[in-house]
């Protein structure tokens, strides 16, 4: 799949769909300014005489240019693509910049700080605005091979396209959730209830299924016409590909697998979501938001959803998808995939950085044809170091979470004990993947506890 090249063939290749690609983006843009010209929507920025300038006429310069440049890549002037291209200098930079460490610690701080100013990024012109840059730098990325080779895969091409459905729905649903709560705030009703009518399911619901059904078989058939079905070399004992990967849904327990054993990422962990989801009605205390989006009334469910959903499970399958090329090394998005990189790692357990980094000793052993009981405390010693560290994790952090909080100490007092618990540990295991990511990433920890008698490695 990653094999060499010509560049200039290459090039020659994507300029019919690249031209295409833009006119579809300069289409679109022309589409929404004559909708706000239709509807009245457009917002007046300036006034030169009796002429407006509005929103619509930004919208429609938008399209223009991107009109303008889709002629290059028509053209077939393969000179003229440097002009339309991610300069080398950027793509250096974003390898750089997305090894996966400074990847998921800066999607952390992004979702953070879109959070914190969610009143400025609901905004449609914004939002509008963020979607026709991420297009541009899409384009711009496509004439990288390396870069088209990976998001043109048949397999990916669909995973592109859910991210950007993703991410509207994301936008949508704080979008109403922000109104919702300012008109709350002026004694309006929610938006849920002053569009709440009622419709019939023949012949309202029926009919509107329908055409989405015929509309969705129509749009499977020009996919399965259109795009390459990702079928790969018959499957063989003595060829495995490199990287052998999960499917797209599956491809964030691969990723967890990298940091736990099998039977942790294959069946404690998932067991656990769908324990924590269960609980989730015995644990929730707080009656407001039912029926409604909101974030004001729901901060702490909104913020942990949002925390759990997208880092833990969608950044995952990013990771796993984009980034995790042969040997299952990290590659930037233009960073060539080289099956002979190898990665100057060496995972050490906790254990060895407490008795022999750190005391310049030994780990505790154990005697050949030692009984259980020695062989348990002898485990016990060796690995006190983890299970002090995570006693003290589970056992002292949710105290001091009440202390040192107001909001854990009301939850707590309305919660109660049991509820409270059973909350703050499922929240406390949550986090502890991303620590343990981050810590096999920076200084290259891979477990806290390691009993590999038992095939307990945590």
């Amino acid at each position: 799949m990653h094999g060499y090249v010509d560049h200039a063939e290459f090039l020659e290749a994507v300029c019919g769909p690249l031209g295409w690609y833009y006119v579809a983006v300069a289409s679109i843009n022309a589409i929404a300014a004559v909708y706000l010209w239709r509807c009245g929507k457009a917002a007046a920025y300036c006034r030169l005489g009796r002429f407006a300038f509005t929103s619509a006429h930004v919208w429609l310069l938008v399209a223009a240019l991107f009109a303008a440049i889709s002629l290059v890549p028509m053209s077939g002037r393969l000179d003229w693509l440097r002009f339309v291209s991610m300069p080398e200098a950027v793509k250096n930079l974003v390898d750089w910049m997305l090894n996966p460490t400074l990847f998921m610690c800066g999607l952390v701080l992004l979702l953070g700080v879109m959070f914190a100013l969610r009143k400025f990024f609901v905004k449609p012109t914004v939002a509008w605005a963020g979607l026709n840059v991420t297009l541009l730098l899409l384009g711009l990325s496509l004439t990288d091979p390396q870069f088209a080779k990976i998001v043109a895969k048949p397999d990916n091409v669909a995973i592109v396209g859910m991210l950007f459905l993703l991410g509207y729905f994301t936008w949508l649903g704080t979008y109403r959730a922000v109104q919702n709560d300012e008109r709350l705030k002026r004694g309006e009703p929610t938006l849920e209830a002053a569009e709440s009518e009622t419709v019939l399911v023949w012949p309202d619901l029926v009919y509107i299924e329908l055409i989405c059904m015929v509309g969705l078989t129509a749009l499977l058939i020009v996919w399965s016409v259109g795009v390459e079905a990702p079928l790969e070399a018959p499957a063989s004992t003595t060829v495995t590909p490199n990287p052998s990967k999960a499917p797209w849904y599956f491809l964030g327990l691969q990723e967890m697998l990298g940091y736990y054993d099998a039977w942790m990422a294959g069946v404690v962990v998932p067991g656990l979501i769908i324990f924590g989801l269960s609980a989730i009605p015995y644990l929730d205390v707080n009656k407001e938001g039912n029926g409604y989006y909101t974030i004001e009334q729901r901060k702490f469910a909104y913020l942990t959803h949002q925390f759990g959903f997208l880092v833990l499970w969608i950044a995952l399958i990013v990771l796993g998808t984009f980034f995790r090329g042969p040997n299952w090394s990290f590659f930037g998005p233009y960073e060539h995939w080289d099956p002979h990189k190898t990665t100057d790692l060496y995972n050490v357990d906790l254990s060895s950085y407490f008795w022999i980094h750190m005391l310049q000793t030994e780990r505790p052993a154990i005697p050949e044809g030692a009984g259980f009981a020695t062989k348990a405390v002898r485990i016990l010693l060796r690995e006190s170091p983890g299970f002090v560290l995570l006693g003290a994790y589970f056992l002292l952090v949710p105290p001091a979470m009440r202390i040192c909080s107001r909001f854990f100490r009301g939850l707590y007092q309305r919660m109660g004990f049991v509820r409270y618990s059973v909350m703050v540990l499922l929240l406390l295991i949550m986090l502890l993947l991303p620590i343990k990511m981050v810590a096999q990433w920076t200084v290259n920890l891979k477990s806290f506890v390691a009993i590999p008698e038992y095939s307990l490695n945590f």
